[in-house]
């Protein structure tokens, strides 16, 4: 495999980063439910229809849409990650969901021209690298008028509960890599502007972005848990020594504080959702 943005996305989200976000999918699934929530609720219950969930990840939205949307209909992931597709597959498998899923990259899969009603995505826009390829990919696989709703990460200062770790451990640390300022990663979508400009030139039409604030909590007892396996310092945990893991999570622990209440971790998910139409 050669050296490229893409290949060391894909290496990444097929490997460690992959397999840790399937090895915690229940407190994931907890965390994010509500902007699952948020991205459902364009979807009207029994509608039916041709659904893309772009950036599926282990599932739990495409299964969530199954549900939601009632027999009849054909609801399709994709993701890069073949740990999470299989997770995914698992998942409707148990609950016994009309969904199927697609291992590959969004920004080139050969998706069949005009075969969804609606493209949604739950974080997993933000991550491509090249924003105007994909998303001219994903009007090439939408019909004509076909929606677009994503929900998506504002700006890093609207969320520092997702950069306490980083910011706690950086005195340690002093080589933790930073986050790109413009390019793939979680914040990659914080200007709207940019966002409109992408989906513009992409063949989208009517954008619309409108800011909710999302209240969300997972148990206290995971939170050691949740900074040391994801995110950036989940990355270079494993490589680091263990006087020094020991001084990071004591360190770490602390910075978060802020959010414990009692039993629950309690933050505030600064979020845009941003829709669109197929021109």
């Amino acid at each position: 495999m050669t050296h490229s943005p893409e290949n060391d996305m894909a290496a990444r989200w097929n490997g460690p980063s992959g397999n840790v976000w399937v090895e915690e999918q229940p407190l994931l699934d907890e965390v994010l439910r509500p902007m699952q929530d948020l991205l459902l609720e364009g979807l009207p219950a029994g509608s039916g229809g041709r659904i893309l969930d772009v950036g599926c990840g282990t599932g739990g939205t495409t299964v969530a849409i199954a549900r939601r949307l009632g027999p009849g209909g054909q609801y399709v992931g994709v993701d890069i990650s073949e740990p999470m597709v299989t997770a995914a597959r698992e998942r409707a498998g148990r609950e016994g969901a009309a969904a199927t899923f697609v291992q590959g990259d969004a920004q080139e899969y050969p998706f069949e021209p005009g075969s969804f009603d609606t493209v949604v995505s739950r974080f997993g826009v933000m991550f491509f690298n090249d924003f105007v390829r994909a998303f001219t990919n994903l009007r090439r696989a939408a019909a004509d008028a076909a929606g677009l709703r994503m929900v998506v990460w504002r700006g890093a200062e609207e969320n520092p509960f997702m950069t306490t770790a980083e910011r706690a451990a950086a005195p340690l640390l002093p080589d933790l890599p930073a986050r790109p300022k413009d390019g793939p990663g979680q914040f990659a979508f914080a200007d709207p502007k940019r966002v409109r400009e992408v989906l513009d030139r992409s063949g989208w039409a009517e954008a619309d972005v409108q800011p909710y604030d999302l209240p969300c909590s997972f148990p206290s007892a995971a939170l050691v848990r949740y900074f040391t396996r994801l995110g950036p310092l989940g990355q270079v945990m494993p490589d680091v020594d263990e006087p020094t893991r020991t001084r990071l999570v004591e360190t770490v622990r602390a910075a978060f504080e802020p959010f414990v209440d009692g039993p629950q971790v309690r933050f505030t998910a600064a979020c845009w959702v941003m829709t669109a139409r197929a021109s």
